[in-house]
């Protein structure tokens, strides 16, 4: 009956994003591209299992096709896997360069107003990111428990807090597309926003990384 032996593992694929317009250097580009040599020196948390680390452009519809095929790549091959979908968690994390503390996103909006052009210069008002979703005013909530990963990540020390808005740019723009993906396909997605290393230094932040994958890796 496969009750036999240890539940399985979660596994925890991490997306961040490349520089753009106004942030030269992205931090969630290193704490990412770091993460599987950080935890290996550190010691993987029990239960888990680090899946992709992938690097997206900070770009929005144009950057759709590539976020499609790296959402599919968590459940497409897994052969007997697929039947543990329920146990793949998408952590997405973004920067928000004006922010002091860590922000954990409770939902995304279905639109797109973008403050300025993305990488690939579209600059869209006021736009449904889904249409067959229907209007802007559409919201799709993460499944996982924020409150409780907020109160933990507090207690080891980390300045953070839930958020329920993930503004209109990019970062919201792929949260809602993962999140839509991931009710669809019986998984779960977070969006985490960080500040910049001048805010809280790098060896912080790869600690609060480190510290985020374990609480979700004890939780689910």
């Amino acid at each position: 009956m496969g009750s036999e032996g240890p539940p399985a593992a979660v596994t925890i694929h991490v997306t961040g994003f490349k520089k753009f317009h106004g942030v030269s250097e992205n931090p969630t580009e290193i704490i990412v591209n770091n993460l599987k040599e950080y935890l290996k020196k550190k010691g993987l948390p029990k239960g888990l299992i680090l899946g992709s680390c992938s690097i997206l452009e900070t770009a929005g519809q144009g950057a759709a096709a590539p976020l499609y095929k790296t959402l599919q790549s968590a459940i497409s091959g897994k052969g007997s896997e697929s039947s543990n979908s329920n146990r793949i968690i998408w952590i997405h994390f973004g920067v928000n360069s004006g922010a002091t503390r860590f922000a954990v996103e409770q939902q995304a909006v279905n639109e797109a107003t973008f403050r300025c052009p993305d990488e690939m210069g579209w600059k869209p008002q006021k736009v449904p990111i889904i249409p067959a979703d229907g209007g802007i005013s559409r919201v799709r909530e993460t499944s996982l428990p924020v409150e409780e990963i907020t109160k933990a990540l507090t207690k080891k020390g980390f300045e953070v807090m839930t958020s329920d808005d993930a503004g209109r740019f990019v970062c919201n723009y792929v949260y809602y597309h993962s999140l839509r993906f991931a009710e669809q396909n019986g998984i779960k997605s977070l969006f985490v926003h960080v500040p910049l290393f001048l805010t809280i230094d790098e060896e912080t932040q790869m600690q609060f990384a480190a510290s985020l994958l374990e609480i979700l890796a004890s939780l689910c």
